[in-house]
Formats: structure tokens, C-alpha cells, sequence
């Protein structure tokens, strides 16, 4: 019996394509297939999972029948990839999570076609070549433009899911995130492209030769692109999957090996205060009194800087001076200035701020950050004439934030500079990258997350401090209202416990400085920018390629004889 095509796994495999010939199945099946890679992100945190997460997509991809399917089924699994990595916005936002996710799932659809394109059929060696860098150049086009602030920011970059592997580390201090990202699809693309030519070969029937598949499967006319005949696929169907591992392996070897490091520069103790959830209308009063009471507890322990959460101070302090002087009274008392977060309508400026306060012993030092990129939705409404129906739906702003207009670095005493960042800053590279550019030794985000305390949330944005710690060669302290609060050294290695989401504490760490510059800081975005040369060479050769393809002969009409009937060849 040929256990291929007629045991149990060939029924199977007949009814997977009858399945996905339903166009309601393969729907269902590229959203699925797009929500896979979110399990390499915390809370689950299959870093290894990303490697192969995208597989089944780029498989799906690659068997649609016609180009616009294949579209479909990108824009379909980038639907599924942002439900998933943002699910934890569906009791905020409810219905409105589908309707962004969606619209936002629209920049895969481009990304879907060209994996058709250069994976469809049996790509040869050199499609494949060719795919192993057009793919990652692809998604990093789609990433860099749905990082945008108004988009939604970079949260959930495929890189990210590598927060606690130490190679990937240093791939992020030399590219960022971005080589991250790309490698990490350069490695998925390697593994379809296995699967793709082992199948191939497996699929050919006896007595049949790569020419002969070639032949009823020519490439498209006038494509840049190798054709499929010109070279014999079965061969070394592994080659493909061998060079892309290969080329990561070296690229992450060199990094390795020849990145600069960052050089020790001595330490600083630095106090967190976590108050842990609290509710109820007297709220930011009673926050206060909370944080002040663990605050006292850092007395006598030789603290250099305490940092309170994103909103950890509900009222203006040039407003409420009482209430700066209780703050100064604990910076005498603990013997180290204090980081607040401000959330209030300020008395200066007309509306409401998020702003990183430094209060020293005699009061506030006049180092304040006024927070600059605000959550879409969260803290305002995009084109509130239009959407602003979203307040009805979910816990939507019901009054947009105002924004600051410049980053700061403070002078936090003990000759410490500090950058701080205020919640989903941290998830952008560019930011951190400038405050290191500017001086600063520490980097801070302060955060909130207890609108998403039971959800994979606030697992995620503490790791995003672990990118932004190897991409710039600076520790960072994540602290937070309500957990996950942690610190990162400057490798993005962890730096003593968290405080988990069930924790209302302080918690003193050792944090370790350094000094010079990494790659990323110094080069800054290189690998979007190299994807996107790689991009424009591609469809410049395939577009020279279709300008040079000759016109096709036009057909000579029938000889005809002398009674106008076509004249008919041996008579």
C-alpha cells in the first residue's frame, strides 16, 4: 500500500486542499496562521517558537491560486497577527480592536502577493535567494510603518519576542530590533523553503523530471526572476534552508564576536516603588499615601534615585505645593531625589499632561519631561470629529492628552543623568536611542498597566526595556504603578527580581552604568533602510527585465487558396 497516497495521511492531505479550496476555510485558516507568532511574546514567551511561527503563513501564502488570493490571505493573517498580540485591548476598546486590527492587517496584504510571487511553484535556488531577503526586507517595510505613533506604535515587533536571548541582544545593539526582525523571518523563509522542496520532490512523479515540472509550471512572463526550468529543483532541495541558516549564524557570530560592548562604568542603587492596585474615587490620594509609606521604608539604604510609576501623582504640584513639600520631605528623609509622574491638568499650560517631575530636597528641581507620543484611543482620539463614537463603546479618552515637544535629560544628583520615558515610549527605539545621544546613563519608563492587570500586557512592556537596554548600551528601570516592574543592565540582561503584578512593595537594585556607543546608537535604523534599498533594486531589475522582453511576433495570417478556404499542409 503507498502510505502517501492512500493511507491516512494522503486522506488527510486531500482533504486539507479541499478545505482550503472553500474560500471561508482558507480565511479562517490565514487568520489562525497570522496569530501563531504571538505566543513567542510574553506571557507565554516561546522565544524559540518564532523561528517557525510564520511558516504555516508563508506556506498558505505561497498556495494561493492567484495573486490576489494571496493578498488576501497576507491581509487576513496580519488581521489575525494584531488581534492576537493586542487581545488585551478587547475589554478597553471592545469591537473597535477588530475594526484597527483590520484596518492595519491591510499592510500584509502586499507582503502575502510577494510571497506567492517568489515562493509559488518550486522556486530554484536562486527565487530562493532572492526571497530569503525580500521576505524580511518586506515585513520590515510593514512594521516600520505601522510603528508609527498614530498607527498604534511598534508594539509587538517580531524582534521583541527575543527579550531574553542573549544573541539576539547583540544583534539589537548593532540594528536594533529591526535585524532582529529580519533575521528572525530570514530563518522562517529558510524553513518554508525546506518544506516547500521537500514536498516538491515527495510530489514528483516517478519517472517525471524537474524539466518536466518546470514545463507545466513556467514562470511569469517577463519576471525579473529566475526561471523555474532553468535549473533542476530536486537536486539539493536543503540548499536553501542551509544558506539562510548559515547567513544568520554568521551575521550573529560577527555580532558576537565584533560589536563594541559596553564598558563598566561603575553603579547606582536605584529604588523602585510599586503601590499595587488601588481604586475607588479618593484614589490618587490614597496612591499618594501609599507610595509615601513604602517610600519611608527606603530610609538608611543609601539609595541614589527612587522612581514612582506613570500617574503615580494626581494633581499639578505648582498647584498643590502642599503636596510637593511632602514629596521633598521624603527626598531629605531617604537622601535621594524622587521621580514622579504627574497626571493633572496643569496650571500654566492650558490641559492635560503625563509629566516625568524630579523632586529633589527643596522641592521640584525644574527638570520635567513633559510626555510626548500618547496612546491612540488611550489618551486620545485620532481625528476625534470622526471617531470619537469609540467613547461609547470602550474606555476610550474621554479628553486628548496634551503632548510635550522635546525629550529631556535630567540631572538626578550623585552625578547621575537620567532619560526618562513615560509608558509605551519605551516601545520606540528611536527615543531611547536620542536620550543616549544626549547624555543620559539611565534610562526610565514609567508606566501603568492596571486597566490590563490579568493579561499578557504588562509582561510584554516590561520586556520592551530589555530591547531598548542592548540597542543603546544604557540599564533601564521599568517601573510601574501595578507591575511588571524590572530593571535591565546595559547588555538587556535582567537586573535583580521584578515585582510582579501582585505587589505592592519597593524594591532597591544594583543597577550597573556604562559608557561608550553601540552600533545601533551610532548608525541608528540601518536595517530598514537597507530593506528598503533591497526593495526598490528588486522592483527596478524586475521592471528592466519587463522593458527588455521582446514584443511578441504577431501571428501571419493562414495562407488561403483559391476559393478563400486555409490551405491544409500535404495536399
Amino acid at each position: 500500500m503507498d502510505l502517501i497516497g492512500d493511507g491516512w495521511w494522503g486522506r488527510a492531505g486531500r482533504r486539507g486542499r479541499l478545505m482550503l479550496a472553500s474560500r471561508w476555510w482558507r480565511g479562517g485558516a490565514a487568520v489562525l496562521a497570522g496569530a501563531l507568532p504571538a505566543l513567542a511574546f510574553p506571557a507565554p514567551s516561546l522565544w524559540w517558537f518564532a523561528y517557525v511561527a510564520l511558516v504555516p503563513w508563508i506556506l498558505l501564502a505561497r498556495s494561493a491560486p492567484t495573486g490576489r488570493r494571496a493578498a488576501l490571505d497576507g491581509w487576513l493573517g496580519g488581521l489575525g497577527f494584531m488581534v492576537a498580540v493586542h487581545h488585551w485591548l478587547l475589554p478597553s476598546l471592545h469591537v473597535f480592536t477588530i475594526v484597527i486590527a483590520a484596518l492595519l492587517g491591510l499592510l500584509w496584504a502586499p507582503w502575502g502577493w510577494l510571497v506567492r510571487r517568489l515562493l509559488g511553484d518550486a522556486p530554484p535556488p536562486g527565487r530562493a535567494a532572492v526571497a530569503l531577503l525580500a521576505l524580511p526586507s518586506a515585513w520590515l517595510m510593514v512594521e516600520l510603518v505601522r510603528s508609527w505613533e498614530g498607527l498604534g506604535g511598534p508594539w509587538g515587533l517580531l524582534g521583541s519576542s527575543q527579550w531574553q536571548v542573549a544573541p539576539a541582544l547583540r544583534l539589537a545593539s548593532v540594528g536594533g530590533v529591526w535585524l532582529v526582525s529580519a533575521l528572525v523571518v530570514v530563518v522562517n523563509t529558510a524553513v518554508a523553503l525546506l518544506v516547500v522542496a521537500l514536498t516538491t520532490r515527495d510530489s514528483t512523479p516517478q519517472g517525471s523530471t524537474p524539466q518536466d515540472s518546470a514545463s507545466r509550471n513556467p514562470a511569469p512572463q517577463g519576471s525579473a526572476l529566475p526561471a523555474q526550468a532553468a535549473v533542476p529543483v530536486a537536486r539539493n532541495p536543503a540548499a536553501p534552508f542551509v544558506a539562510g541558516i548559515i547567513a544568520v549564524a554568521a551575521v550573529t557570530t560577527a555580532a558576537w564576536a565584533w560589536a563594541p560592548r559596553p564598558e563598566p562604568a561603575g553603579g547606582v542603587r536605584v529604588a523602585v516603588v510599586q503601590p499595587g492596585v488601588i481604586d475607588g474615587i479618593a484614589g490618587p490620594e490614597k496612591r499618594l499615601a501609599r507610595e509615601e509609606a513604602l517610600t519611608r521604608t527606603l530610609a538608611g539604604r543609601d539609595v541614589d534615585l527612587v522612581v514612582w510609576g506613570e500617574s503615580s501623582v494626581g494633581f499639578d504640584l505648582a498647584d498643590r505645593p502642599d503636596v510637593a513639600r511632602r514629596i521633598a520631605a521624603l527626598s531629605r528623609e531617604v537622601g535621594a531625589d524622587i521621580l514622579v509622574n504627574v497626571d493633572a491638568r496643569r496650571s500654566d499650560r492650558t490641559g492635560i499632561f503625563k509629566s516625568s517631575v524630579l523632586v529633589g530636597p527643596q522641592g521640584p528641581t525644574g527638570d520635567r519631561y513633559d510626555k510626548m507620543r500618547l496612546v491612540p484611543f488611550g489618551e486620545y482620539i485620532p481625528a476625534r470629529g470622526l471617531l470619537g463614537w469609540a467613547t461609547s463603546v470602550g474606555k476610550a479618552a474621554g479628553e486628548d492628552r496634551r503632548r510635550g515637544d522635546r525629550q529631556v535629560v535630567m540631572d538626578a544628583g550623585h552625578g547621575l543623568r537620567v532619560g526618562p520615558l513615560v509608558c509605551f515610549e519605551s516601545a520606540f527605539p528611536d527615543m531611547s536611542r536620542q536620550l543616549t545621544h544626549d547624555g543620559a546613563q539611565l534610562l526610565l519608563a514609567q508606566s501603568a498597566t492596571s486597566s490590563f492587570q490579568h493579561s499578557w500586557a504588562p509582561q510584554q512592556h516590561a520586556s520592551l526595556a530589555a530591547l531598548r537596554a542592548a540597542e543603546t548600551g544604557r540599564p533601564m528601570v521599568h517601573a510601574t504603578l501595578t507591575g511588571v516592574s524590572a530593571v535591565y543592565g546595559p547588555d538587556g540582561s535582567r537586573v535583580g527580581s521584578p515585582l510582579g503584578t501582585s505587589a505592592s512593595a519597593t524594591a532597591v537594585y544594583e543597577v550597573p552604568l556604562a559608557q561608550g556607543v553601540t552600533a545601533y546608537v551610532r548608525w541608528g535604523d540601518w536595517p530598514v533602510h537597507a530593506a528598503l534599498i533591497f526593495l526598490v533594486l528588486l522592483c527596478v531589475a524586475e521592471g528592466a527585465r519587463t522593458l527588455r522582453r521582446p514584443a511578441p511576433e504577431p501571428h501571419a495570417p493562414p495562407a488561403r487558396t483559391a476559393h478563400g478556404s486555409p490551405a491544409h499542409h500535404g495536399h
